[in-house]
């Protein structure tokens, strides 16, 4: 058994983010209260009912953020 602590979540953009979406869906279940912190613009990241979001704005759009990659 666990305490329910706060974790806050600052993922990398991509496949960081796919690798850690479901342990901190997980902690979230076992009562943990879990923040991610997200980019406005980004690829694949999205929210969730499990965890609360909270957004930072970025200068570039999502074409840019494209095109750089």
């Amino acid at each position: 058994p666990s305490a329910g602590g706060k974790l806050l979540v600052v993922p990398m953009v991509g496949s960081h983010w796919l690798s850690m979406q479901e342990v901190v869906e997980k902690l979230s279940q076992r009562g943990h209260e879990v923040v991610v912190l997200m980019p406005e613009v980004s690829w694949q990241m999205e929210a969730s009912q499990a965890y609360r979001v909270l957004t930072y704005p970025v200068t570039q759009t999502l074409e840019e953020l494209d095109g750089s990659f």
